[in-house]
């Protein structure tokens, strides 16, 4: 039975997501679903590839995953099938697979499809070419190699000898805050120094915990989580909403309107001393 994972940014408030559903198990019965998330954000991409790459990560080899991201933001006439780490990856050809792999794929494919269709009438034609894969045939058979597709760079936090800026990735439900700033690119400019984690003008953390339970009920606390990452929260507190913290935008970063809000902040500074 061949597992195929389904994460996209349509909501689950209409029939879309069931339909696409319906569509994967008309062409292969045999398929084992699993729902990721239907609530990817289209203008945080950063936190779509930190949500899906933590996710993949877990799931056994030849996990088929479909992403539904952004499909219309760059009007390619195909999509992408990719093979990486012993997964297979399905998503629009719009910059956010090497977002998500921080690389380019051991292997890419084009399939075609007419662009300028419904959009389950496209979703119809993936679900063919899932039940193709998942049986376990040949991708060649149904979409042509690719050497160039739209490449975007996943968001680095920033570096000198006395600081570390990150971006905010991901507010989960419980308004605790995820920065890109990993464990290791924290130890590698750290150094052995002591440091304050600045947020929202005087307000800072200055030690790391190791979970939720090591702090009092509503003390500041930041830690590295699961996946690896700086998380700053409050115990039994919500951190994001009561210092104005937000996620990363891509369209306010672009136009340059992030340090422009002086109620909402998207960065958090690591100054070592």
């Amino acid at each position: 039975m061949a597992l195929v994972t389904l994460s996209t940014d349509i909501g689950q408030q209409d029939y879309i997501v069931p339909a696409i559903k319906g569509q994967l198990l008309s062409n292969a019965a045999n398929l084992q679903l699993v729902d990721v998330t239907h609530y990817l954000s289209q203008s945080n991409l950063p936190e779509a590839a930190y949500l899906c790459s933590n996710a993949f990560s877990y799931y056994p080899a030849n996990t088929i995953h479909l992403v539904l991201l952004n499909f219309f933001e760059i009007s390619k006439p195909h999509i992408l099938i990719a093979k990486h780490n012993k997964q297979i990856i399905v998503c629009a050809d719009n910059g956010w697979l090497t977002m998500l792999l921080e690389q380019m794929p051991t292997e890419v494919y084009a399939l075609p499809i007419n662009i300028k269709q419904p959009f389950l009438k496209i979703t119809e034609q993936i679900a063919k070419a899932v039940a193709h894969i998942s049986e376990g045939k040949l991708i060649t058979e149904i979409a042509l190699p690719i050497s160039e597709i739209v490449v975007k760079h996943p968001l680095k936090p920033t570096a000198s000898e006395s600081w570390i800026k990150g971006q905010i990735i991901f507010i989960d439900n419980f308004e605790n805050v995820v920065i890109n700033i990993t464990k290791a690119f924290f130890e590698e400019h750290r150094k052995g120094r002591s440091f304050k984690i600045a947020f929202k003008r005087n307000e800072t953390i200055e030690a790391l915990s190791n979970n939720y339970l090591s702090i009092p009920e509503g003390e500041k606390l930041a830690w590295f989580n699961s996946a690896g990452y700086l998380e700053i929260a409050i115990n039994k507190g919500n951190m994001a909403g009561l210092f104005g913290l937000q996620g990363f935008n891509e369209i306010m970063y672009k136009e340059g309107k992030a340090m422009q809000n002086k109620w909402f902040y998207q960065t958090i500074t690591v100054f070592f001393e």
